[in-house]
């Protein structure tokens, strides 16, 4: 971005979204494959309304000296720890109809895959810069912070009127590619039966104070609950479909998007896992200290291992020349399908925490390619 000052926004959603709903019980059932066997396929899609479930999609596991994919089963259970619970809701766990329309995936697919080739074409960015210490760009990391922290109020029942559905959107001024304050801050969050004044007191107090650091807050304008009432929220009052959140699920805008989303999705779809090793790829060369943020991209055609292209873009941030940066990547990152799984651990059942509260700038085991191993080994090679 080559202005001087400017506005960025980014909006996350809550694990109650009915989107959010709707991936979350997708790589539910990829997890539930993975368990059975981790070199299984899956493509699964899920929709999401009132009382009703469709979970539908094209599998392939080997299902000998295993249990039956229970499906009903599961969703249910995801519903249930998202906290969808009672009927009053319009949408609860023991009462949902599930239509289980899987079946298995085509031998055309398949074919390419087997011999380690990619399993569509598609063009995968990943990013970084450091703006934040999860070096993810501030307004998206700020925005994933103030719906967790509902989550967690909510769990926890210290907010006991809070009901699993909520947004949240924050801007952010730049000066010099630099930012610099919080301007605005929207929340919107699903509740019981609470007087309106209560709760935007309670959400400006326990949310958005305890989450953005004070001095980022000086002149920002709060907007919550803005229409007043949001009792009718989740599944019951929106469909939700997987894949609908890919910009919420990445860079909350900042970057490009290849347009692929990630949940339902087994390793062996490059959509997933091309994006987290592109990740993977500008986290290190940000930590590195080659440039202050970096933008990769990745092309494949299906069947073939080899990524067509690879780009870097540093938006003039870089202390060594982009094409290094390129060289670089291609010497330290394996980006085949098999070498991306290998380097990332990805035949695991890992999946159905990714699909809440953004893909990226995250902590834990199921990560990996928030990992910075190879920062320092990249930036001796590059002379820093």
């Amino acid at each position: 971005m080559s202005m001087k000052e400017f506005l960025f926004t980014s909006e996350s959603v809550s694990e109650g979204h009915p989107d959010k709903v709707a991936d979350q019980v997708s790589d539910a059932i990829l997890d539930q494959i993975l368990i059975r066997d981790p070199m299984g396929r899956v493509a699964c899609e899920t929709l999401v309304t009132t009382g009703q479930v469709v979970v539908a999609g094209e599998v392939t596991f080997n299902q000998k000296n295993c249990c039956p994919l229970d499906v009903p089963g599961t969703v249910r259970q995801v519903i249930k720890e998202i906290g969808y619970n009672d009927s009053a809701m319009g949408f609860d766990y023991k009462s949902c109809g599930v239509l289980n329309a899987i079946h298995e995936q085509s031998a055309h697919i398949a074919q390419g895959v087997d011999t380690g080739g990619a399993g569509d074409q598609g063009i995968m960015f990943g990013f970084a810069c450091n703006e934040t210490k999860e070096l993810m760009p501030m307004p998206i990391m700020y925005a994933h912070k103030l719906v967790k922290k509902l989550s967690e109020l909510r769990n926890q029942g210290k907010i006991k009127y809070l009901r699993p559905d909520g947004k949240s959107q924050v801007s952010v001024q730049y000066i010099n590619g630099k930012p610099v304050r919080v301007t605005s801050v929207v929340v919107a969050a699903q509740h019981s039966d609470v007087a309106t004044s209560k709760l935007r007191k309670d959400i400006e107090a326990q949310v958005i104070r305890k989450v953005i650091p004070a001095e980022l807050l000086k002149s920002a304008k709060f907007y919550i609950n803005q229409t007043g009432r949001f009792e009718i929220g989740g599944p019951h009052g929106d469909t939700g479909v997987t894949g609908r959140k890919i910009i919420v699920d990445t860079y909350g805008g900042r970057g490009r998007h290849g347009g692929g989303a990630f949940s339902g999705k087994d390793p062996t779809k490059v959509d997933r896992s091309a994006s987290y090793m592109a990740r993977y790829v500008a986290k290190n060369i940000v930590a590195a200290g080659l440039a202050d943020e970096c933008e990769v991209q990745f092309s494949y055609v299906i069947g073939y291992a080899h990524p067509l292209s690879i780009m870097a873009n540093t938006n003039g941030t870089s202390r060594v020349s982009e094409e290094l940066i390129v060289d670089l990547i291609k010497k330290n990152f394996d980006l085949t399908p098999k070498g991306m799984i290998k380097t990332l651990n990805l035949r695991r059942p890992i999946y159905q925490k990714t699909a809440a509260f953004g893909h990226f700038g995250r902590t834990g085991s199921e990560f990996t390619w928030e990992r910075t191993d190879l920062s320092k080994k990249i930036r001796a090679q590059a002379g820093l």
